[in-house]
């Protein structure tokens, strides 16, 4: 069996970054826990660097170093030791996709500082919408998907230090074209690749590249270095004909391309080459859906819960300095290390005071960090108009949702608003029974209070909200509002109201969709989805099962 051509790709990016491993920053490989992924890991002795994991949750003092306390207290002076990064190394950080944004903040920034290190992210994620952090992944020059290659279409690599050595020590006297930077960029340009450091990590690939086959840069070492560089970071697809430069007029007097050509002189291949290098490195969905114009996912979709920091439970969180009250617990590990620097000073203003000496500055207190459960608020029309246009598929939408919600454990709610109020059918629950009971029952008719539903679903995201959960609010109605607040059959009024509580929503920062179940569009609704700063789902002649998939694609942009 050949090779996978995503396996030979990761072969090529290990290679290079053996070649020039702090200029190229690392990878970002994609693969759950395998017997594919561990071969290629082992590979990972090739680089230059000593190999070290680090954990997701690793301390600042594990990164920066800090004071060493046993040894400060026994000499009586500051010991302080040599964090992870004062060595330049080759980091991998397994589980990156759940890497805190302070993590990535901190190895960004040492990438960033040049000291020579080196990232080999293990993204884990089984969702499309996981991944690394933006931090991270716009400094890895390569990304890598081994996700369904198999074990036998990737055969072992083997690494060659030495030929690795011998490019590193020709990297720095390798040419490179005047105008292979200008065509990159232009080429990002093409692509939606926005930021300005891709273009500049596929030089450094096309130069190590050319470093390690003992070369000038040239075509072959550009194409190698758009397909891996700029595939995974692709947005757009272009048109062959887009943004294309003109070609030059033929000059019989010219002589050839390549003939008396020096090192350093220009060498121009044409961009369209080079995208279809990056089209041919792209999976076959991705070019699917880029062809097709479908827009990235959102980013502000409802997600999980809203993280939140407390001194009680969760997952611990480097300690602040703090006050000694009966409602915080005391780091004592931290407070004696923030003592400990002090020591010689303070015996030598209080002698005649023996022992460790602590004062309220050095008190740390601990914290820990935790994400709320997420309460999925279903806010549904069950008026005439909406039972005759399609409550039926509704319904059957809202079930699917719930037991996905079920699932994921998050807590659930059923808001119907009908005749000229609303009611709250289901509180905030997790049983799947009772509430697939209470959706079977809900009744139609009547006229469509709009705002009704819409208050009902701010007072229930305000209650939830102080029991320690994030609120989302997932609208589903024809958009047709006839009763006003006070319950006059106004549409005038009606609309008002409905756009005076999305606001009010919006204002709360309740997270929201609207989805359209209505045969047609209504264009009121998507004015009140602007109001809400939620996105409007039109879905025309859906039945449940494809509007519950679009709401669920809502939920986890």
């Amino acid at each position: 069996m050949s090779a996978d051509p995503a396996w030979t790709r990761a072969g090529t990016a290990l290679a290079l970054l053996a070649v020039d491993p702090a200029g190229l920053g690392g990878v970002a490989l994609r693969a759950r826990p395998s017997p594919v992924r561990d071969r290629l890991t082992e590979a990972l002795c090739a680089l230059p660097l000593p190999v070290r994991r680090l954990h997701p949750n690793v301390a600042d003092e594990q990164l920066f170093g800090g004071v060493d306390l046993a040894a400060t207290l026994a000499a009586g002076a500051v010991v302080r030791t040599t964090g992870l990064l004062g060595t330049p190394s080759a980091f991998v950080l397994p589980m990156a996709e759940r890497a805190s944004g302070g993590l990535a903040a901190r190895l960004a920034q040492a990438l960033d500082d040049r000291r020579g290190h080196c990232l080999i992210c293990l993204d884990e994620g089984a969702e499309d919408d996981e991944g690394l952090p933006a931090a991270l992944s716009d400094r890895l020059a390569f990304a890598i998907d081994l996700t369904g290659v198999a074990m036998g279409s990737a055969p072992p690599l083997a690494p060659d230090p030495a030929a690795a050595a011998d490019a590193r020590a020709r990297l720095t006297a390798t040419c490179v074209p005047h105008e292979a930077l200008a065509d990159l960029a232009r080429l990002a340009h093409r692509l939606g690749i926005a930021s300005l450091r891709a273009p500049l990590l596929a030089l450094r690939a096309a130069r190590a590249n050319a470093a390690l086959h003992d070369r000038t840069v040239g075509p072959d070492d550009l194409m190698a270095a758009v397909e891996l560089v700029f595939a995974p970071r692709a947005t757009v697809l272009p048109d062959a004909s887009e943004d294309a430069p003109p070609p030059e007029p033929p000059d019989s007097d010219t002589p050839d391309e390549n003939e008396g050509r020096g090192e350093g002189e220009t060498l121009r291949l044409p961009e369209e080459i080079l995208l279809e290098a990056v089209k041919a490195a792209l999976p076959p969905d991705l070019l699917a859906r880029m062809a097709a114009g479908r827009p990235a996912k959102g980013a502000h979709g409802a997600g999980a819960g809203a993280v939140q920091k407390g001194n009680r439970r969760g997952r611990p969180v480097p300690s602040r300095a703090g006050r000694l009250d009966g409602g915080k617990r005391i780091d004592l590990i931290g407070t004696l290390r923030a003592a400990a620097p002090w020591q010689a000073a303070r015996h030598a203003t209080s002698p005649h005071r023996d022992g460790l000496q602590v004062r309220p500055a050095d008190i740390r207190v601990k914290r820990y960090q935790e994400q709320s459960d997420r309460l999925l608020i279903f806010v549904v029309d069950a008026s005439g108009s909406a039972a005759m246009a399609r409550l039926g598929e509704a319904k059957g939408a809202v079930e699917l949702l719930l037991a996905e919600a079920y699932a994921r454990r998050d807590h659930v709610a059923l808001v119907a608003f009908r005749g000229t109020g609303a009611d709250l059918v289901l509180p905030p629950t997790r049983s799947l029974v009772q509430t697939k009971r209470r959706l079977a029952a809900l009744p139609g008719g009547g006229g469509t209070p709009l705002a009704a539903g819409l208050r009902m679903a701010l007072d229930l995201s305000e209650t939830a909200r102080k029991r320690g959960m994030t609120p989302t609010a997932v609208l589903l109605t024809d958009g047709r509002a006839n009763i006003a607040l006070d319950g006059r059959a106004d549409r005038a009024a009606a609309a008002e109201d409905a756009a005076t509580l999305a606001r009010l929503l919006r204002g709360r920062g309740v997270p929201a969709m609207v989805i359209d179940m209505g045969n047609r569009p209504e264009r009121a609704l998507a004015t009140l989805a602007q109001a809400l700063d939620a996105p409007y789902i039109p879905l025309p002649r859906a039945d449940a099962r494809r509007l519950s998939s679009a709401v669920s694609a809502a939920l986890e942009a």
